[in-house]
């Protein structure tokens, strides 16, 4: 696809997951920084994300929000990249990134709120309890490279954003699947890319 793609984003902010699927699709994007307050509350941009919320994509007349959602559209639109398996093959694929987008960022987030599950909101709540979410993930990291077994894909720049960070501001418990899953994708040159480029917007930020 031809299209211009217009990348809305703040690099202090969950927008650093899209850069980071958009620097391993290898293509040349426009990037438009949305400040917080006013800017990210405007007409104009509620146009493209009626949440006020970064990030999101426009790719010709396609906008599209949600960091899971942006990245398998990035891996289906610049195919030829290779960012998702095959139809045949995409189980663990699309099963992964949004057990990810769904229940483990509800556990995080709850759990980072103070909120905890009794019995009875375990059985109404997606994610159970925290400690079974995040377990589970760290059990099925322990038997594979990346989620999709020995290929890395776009499943991995989401998974992996959620794992990192989640380290990095330990809201997520310290285990040797989890480090050596995030290690991995740490040494992925798209990814040094994609950090090295918002560390430095971060760094004019503070400085102008």
């Amino acid at each position: 696809m031809t299209d211009e793609l217009i990348f809305y984003t703040n690099p202090i902010s969950r927008g650093q997951i899209i850069r980071w699927v958009l620097e391993e699709a290898q293509i040349d994007y426009k990037q438009d920084l949305v400040e917080y307050g006013a800017q990210m509350k405007s007409d104009d941009y509620l146009a493209i994300n009626p949440m006020g919320k970064v990030p999101a994509i426009k790719h010709g007349d396609n906008v599209v929000t949600e960091c899971a959602a942006i990245c398998a559209y990035v891996a289906d639109a610049f195919s030829e990249v290779k960012l998702a398996p095959d139809v045949d093959d995409r189980a663990d694929y699309y099963r992964w990134l949004f057990f990810t987008a769904g229940p483990v960022e509800s556990a995080v987030l709850n759990q980072g709120f103070g909120f905890k599950t009794d019995e009875q909101q375990q059985r109404t709540a997606g994610y159970g309890t925290y400690e079974l979410t995040l377990n589970v993930l760290d059990q099925f990291l322990g038997s594979r490279e990346y989620i999709c077994g020995e290929e890395f894909s776009a499943a991995d720049v989401y998974v992996g954003s959620q794992v990192d960070w989640g380290l990095m501001f330990k809201t997520i418990p310290e285990t040797s699947n989890f480090n050596a899953y995030a290690e991995r994708l740490r040494q992925r040159p798209a990814y040094q890319k994609a950090k090295q480029i918002d560390s430095d917007l971060i760094q004019q930020a503070q400085s102008s």
